[in-house]
């Protein structure tokens, strides 16, 4: 079964844009996504695939150690997949998933798989002390995990570990931890804008200016403002 998902892979790849890809996904030296591979299929594409074949935990574990972008994106599908078709396997699954988590290792895999599944697992249960584990750790995918997992919690109305974890991530260095954060920030604001508010008049004068700019995105213009440069309290 696995062998007739990557076969189906390969006869959707494009060298065209996987060259795109490449440049987009900063997998030169020294950046980020330094060394991975892409084969230049689009996401809906490998969904599609991904419904077809429903793989054993051993085949989505040698699909997470390929080097080849779109063979990890969807051996993560293929776990999404069977974490909501099976409830008794949904320990197991979240568990696999926090083993694999550097492996997780570019923006689009954490985006598409963390909230489905460790936001998805953790949501209704009492200790949620990994995900302070994960924005605590010197990877870059792990903190990303972190904060992107509350998005589940969040779209419950459930903003504590958001700002939480935003806390923890408020002085990180790495462009792709301040957009995370400034994302799942202006997500509470849709929801709850005074509690948004709150937290900025806290830390807005201290936050990365990209955290901050992502986090105000909604607010009218003049506010925004007023908060870029340091006058809004």
């Amino acid at each position: 079964m696995l062998s007739k998902l990557i076969r189906d892979l390969e006869n959707n790849k494009n060298k065209k844009q996987a060259e795109i890809l490449q440049r987009f996904f900063k997998t030169g030296k020294g950046e980020y996504g330094e060394g991975d591979i892409f084969m230049g299929i689009k996401v809906p594409v490998q969904r599609s695939v991904c419904k077809r074949y429903d793989l054993e935990l051993k085949d989505i574990q040698k699909l997470l150690n390929s080097k080849i972008h779109e063979h990890r994106l969807c051996g993560l599908f293929c776990l999404i997949n069977k974490y909501k078709k099976d409830e008794s396997l949904k320990k197991k699954i979240f568990n696999f998933y926090l083993k694999n988590a550097q492996r997780v290792n570019n923006w689009d895999l954490v985006d598409l798989s963390a909230p489905n599944i460790l936001g998805d697992y953790l949501l209704n249960q009492k200790d949620k002390r990994i995900l302070y584990l994960l924005a605590r750790s010197k990877n870059l995918w792990e903190k990303r995990i972190a904060m992107i997992s509350t998005y589940t919690f969040i779209k419950n109305n459930k903003f504590g570990e958001g700002f939480e974890i935003a806390e923890i991530l408020l002085k990180d260095e790495h462009d792709l931890i301040h957009k995370a954060v400034g994302w799942m920030l202006r997500e509470i604001g849709k929801r709850d804008i005074k509690a948004l508010e709150s937290f900025l008049k806290k830390y807005y004068k201290e936050m990365p200016r990209t955290m901050l700019r992502y986090s105000i995105e909604k607010f009218p213009e003049l506010k925004r403002k007023k908060i870029l440069i340091g006058k809004w309290i």
